[in-house]
């Protein structure tokens, strides 16, 4: 896309021009094995953003969600992330085979920091740990298994600037709802009326069970 006037950045000469190099905590706080308070931060997490890229260079970040502490820590430097089936796409699987570097964001709901976990992957489908990992009655059939290269506790900024998590800021109806999104891009030959009922409670519910 042609932009007037845009200046685009190529080297990183040009970039420490603007953005000076990091300094202090900043660059201190970087940590290769878990500290115990990182230990009690996974045990309370229930959300993860996990960020892979394949060999060729294409991206995917996913959502990994269970109850709080679904993250066991193995070791110092190893930690375990249970996989639920969901679409079959499987895209950070597909590119960890490819490409083992893994980035991982822990999220605290209502809290603006949250723990960094950089490392490498493995995908293994059993373990005498995935018996932990089972969740009303379900137990992954696969599993990702990350050593640990570095980790580090980010500031609150891009929460504070957002307002994430000031439900006063919070407005669910500006987009179209999921059922409305499925059935203009995804399963267009359902009714709006069989979407909403198939997001509903039931979808909810029943999301232990499914299978790949």
């Amino acid at each position: 896309m042609d932009i007037p006037g845009l200046v685009e950045v190529t080297t990183y000469e040009e970039l420490r021009e603007i953005v000076p190099p990091p300094f202090g905590a900043a660059v201190d706080k970087e940590r290769k094995e878990l500290h115990p308070l990182d230990r009690e931060w996974l045990a309370a997490s229930p959300f993860v953003l996990m960020a892979t890229s394949a060999a060729d260079g294409t991206c995917d970040v996913s959502p990994k969600g269970d109850p709080a502490g679904f993250t066991l820590v193995l070791d110092d430097t190893t930690i375990a992330i249970p996989d639920r089936a969901g679409n079959r796409r499987v895209d950070s699987f597909e590119n960890i085979i490819s490409n083992p570097h893994v980035g991982l964001i822990y999220f605290l709901p209502g809290r603006t920091d949250t723990l960094r976990i950089n490392g490498r992957a493995r995908i293994v489908s059993e373990a005498p740990f995935f018996d932990q990992m089972i969740v009303k009655g379900n137990r992954p059939q696969l599993a990702l298994l990350v050593d640990i290269e570095e980790v580090y506790h980010h500031c609150s900024k891009s929460f504070l600037r957002s307002k994430l998590w000031k439900p006063e800021s919070w407005n669910v109806d500006a987009a179209p709802s999921r059922a409305e999104i499925s059935q203009a891009l995804e399963r267009k030959d359902a009714s709006l009326a069989e979407l909403e009922k198939y997001y509903g409670k039931e979808y909810e519910e029943k999301i232990y069970d499914v299978k790949y």
